[in-house]
């Protein structure tokens, strides 16, 4: 097993840097599947020392899930943003900071959180508190702060947690 950690430091890093090359090479053949997981081999093996506390998943199979959740979201979220933009006038926007207080402990899955609110459109987070329990997050249009605060808690943060701690 010692052999293979150190053959394959990043497995699922492997198969992303293999994936990401299909992607931009944009046409499938043996060659470019070969030099693609040559580069998820190669990226990961080189960058090893730089890594020294990998990322423990506590569940990865929920992780997946996250992902779809997350996807479904981006597209929801355009949309509404699409709404607010076109049919909304700018005196009945109600932009709003946030502060959405952490649960999550983990420097991994506080970077998620932030950067699935950033994804999602209409929201941005901004900063992280320096004790790294509170996300500040902007809002397009967010007439009640509590409920947008409860939303990312409950939808993203708790399935965060059970991924990662």
């Amino acid at each position: 097993m010692r052999i293979f950690n150190r053959l394959l430091p990043h497995p699922l890093l492997t198969l992303l840097l293999t994936v990401i090359w299909q992607l931009l090479v944009n046409r499938f053949s043996l060659n470019s599947l070969l030099f693609g997981f040559f580069l998820g081999l190669l990226i990961p093996f080189v960058t090893q020392p730089y890594w020294p506390n990998r990322p423990k998943l506590k569940s990865p199979l929920r992780l997946a899930g996250y992902v779809l959740l997350v996807f479904w979201d981006i597209v929801v979220a355009n949309i509404i943003v699409a709404r607010i933009i076109l049919f909304m006038p700018n005196s009945k926007r109600q932009p709003a900071w946030v502060e959405v207080p952490l649960d999550i402990r983990t420097p991994e899955a506080i970077a998620m959180l932030g950067g699935t609110i950033t994804m999602t459109p209409g929201t941005l987070t901004a900063d992280i508190s320096a004790d790294g329990h509170y996300l500040l997050v902007h809002c397009l249009h967010a007439p009640d702060t509590a409920a947008v605060r409860d939303d990312i808690k409950s939808r993203y943060e708790t399935r965060l947690k059970e991924i990662f701690e």
